[in-house]
């Protein structure tokens, strides 16, 4: 099966990634974590570490082993890049170029033609706000492919677009993208 490197990043959906990684190692793909410092604020890195039987990746600055470069050798083995939830920060970083943190310094390292998806998870103003929606744009200029969030009750209160997509239609996006490569 696949190599898949899932991004979590912070978004109250970030629990919601656990399910994901568990789903996506049941069906025989390898999950490499890697989380945003505001991630680790809604879900423990320890989660992923037990659902994917892998080390989970929290800082760009930290290397266990002096013999490689963590960030770029996970971008190299790479099969399937995929962000869920995607809070705006991340987005904005992606769109930008930035590579200050594990997620971002990865996204950046990828191969060309290494597919990308990403499952926004917001407040409705954050996700329609003009900024948000140009960076989805950009990104979408970079091959990312989005998995629109979902019209609910959000964990503000609010009602509207930016609930995280279900994890079935993750799952389906990733099979389908999958079987496009």
């Amino acid at each position: 099966m696949a190599n898949i490197t899932l991004a979590v990043t912070g978004s109250i959906s970030a629990y919601k990634a656990a399910d994901l990684t568990s789903q996506l190692t049941k069906l025989g793909h390898n999950v490499t974590v890697l989380m945003t410092r505001s991630a680790t604020e809604f879900i423990a890195p320890l989660t992923f570490q037990a659902l994917s039987k892998n080390i989970v990746h929290l800082d760009i600055m930290v290397e266990e082993d002096p013999t490689s470069i963590k960030h770029i050798d996970i971008a190299k083995t790479t099969d399937l890049f995929l962000v869920a939830p995607a809070s705006a920060n991340t987005l904005a970083k992606l769109a930008n170029g930035l590579a200050d943190d594990i997620v971002s310094a990865v996204a950046l390292a990828l191969p060309i033609g290494v597919p990308k998806l990403i499952a926004p998870a917001m407040n409705t103003n954050m996700y329609l706000n003009p900024a948000t929606q140009n960076n989805l744009e950009k990104l979408a200029r970079y091959d990312y492919q989005e998995i629109k969030p979902r019209e609910a009750l959000l964990a503000c209160g609010d009602f509207g677009t930016g609930a995280l997509a279900e994890i079935d239609a993750i799952l389906e996006k990733v099979s389908k993208t999958l079987h496009e490569v």
